[in-house]
């Protein structure tokens, strides 16, 4: 956690940064970003919206990094939990109950994530495949599957363009107004993030997950073998980025395109490691970005910075996490 806030202090000066980076006047460009994130109702729904697939698919990522499993899959787990979600509503279409059919949805969404990264996890434990490597090229396939899916199977029946069915609005994640688009899957991330902070640091098989990322030899010395946590830390990380998908799916989309996928996956990664791997850093580090998100559209807009800047800021982030990590640790080996 001190990590996680020493990170955040330091993001308003990697905004500055960032700013100056893209040769947008600092005070004019931090006006514009605070008032797309925060100006008006509107904007904060934009900000909560945005922050809610990068909460869940963050979570995942810190729950996997804890065991020592460095999934770098979230991106193939989350479209194809998406993916998994669009084909149960397409087998419920047209006599699904509405309440069930979205439990459905979702349940498949997390039963697709899981199911992806389980794929990693044996292929790691199993043929000693490197995971990094492994879920970075499933990324990519998870990705054509997304294509495949909407141009193919999946596909609205009378659509030029590549896309499925839309979802019927009472399928649909619940929303508490129609003028914003805050929906019941921020309510949902929120709740995961409790439930996976008293998982890791209330549980034996949380505390036993973060033992094995420290120190896997103390855990097996213990009789417990560190190759089946660390494979139900990746079933449980995949589960939560393929319900990033699915939420996005039902609370925003509604139908899948080729271009669904907003890289939400591959920016948990940084968000998570902003986070501190904890999941109160996750959320704050969230909705920090999500926050950035919704600003940048308002900068790209009337201020001429483009998209690019949430990735800017982004990378300078992990970049003086990392330096002030190594820092840390010279500083510990000079002291001994």
């Amino acid at each position: 956690m001190k990590v996680a806030g020493l990170a955040m202090f330091g993001l308003f000066g990697i905004l500055v940064v960032g700013l100056l980076l893209g040769g947008v006047p600092v005070v004019e460009g931090l006006r514009l970003l605070f008032q797309g994130a925060f100006g008006d109702r509107f904007a904060i729904s934009q900000s909560l919206v945005r922050a809610t697939p990068l909460l869940l698919a963050g979570l995942g990522v810190a729950v996997a990094w804890k065991a020592g499993v460095f999934n770098i899959g979230g991106e193939g787990q989350l479209v194809i939990g998406a993916l998994a979600g669009a084909t149960i509503a397409k087998a419920l279409h047209g006599f699904g109950i509405a309440p069930l059919a979205t439990v459905f949805i979702l349940l498949g969404s997390v039963v697709g994530g899981a199911g992806w990264a389980a794929v990693a996890a044996w292929l790691s434990i199993k043929r000693g495949v490197n995971l990094v490597i492994s879920t970075i090229l499933l990324n990519f396939i998870g990705l054509q599957l997304l294509v495949y899916g909407v141009d193919g199977p999946l596909r609205r029946a009378g659509q030029s363009a590549p896309m499925t069915e839309q979802v019927p609005d009472a399928w649909m994640l619940w929303r508490p107004s129609r003028q914003t688009d805050v929906h019941f899957g921020v309510v949902i991330a929120l709740l995961l993030c409790i439930v996976v902070g008293y998982f890791l640091f209330r549980t034996r098989k949380g505390y036993l997950m973060r033992a094995t990322g420290a120190n896997p030899q103390f855990v097996r010395s213990n009789r417990y073998p560190p190759e089946p946590i660390q494979f139900q830390a990746m079933l449980m990380s995949g589960a939560l980025c393929g319900l990033a998908g699915g939420v996005q799916y039902l609370g925003i989309n509604g139908q899948l395109t080729a271009s669904f996928s907003q890289q939400y996956g591959f920016l948990a990664i940084p968000v998570a490691l902003v986070g501190g791997l904890h999941p109160a850093g996750v959320a704050a580090s969230s909705f920090f970005f999500g926050a950035l998100f919704a600003g940048t559209s308002n900068l790209s807009r009337f201020g001429g910075g483009g998209s690019y800047f949430v990735y800017v800021v982004q990378g300078l982030a992990v970049l003086g996490l990392l330096g002030y990590q190594f820092l840390r640790e010279r500083n510990e080996v000079t002291n001994q």
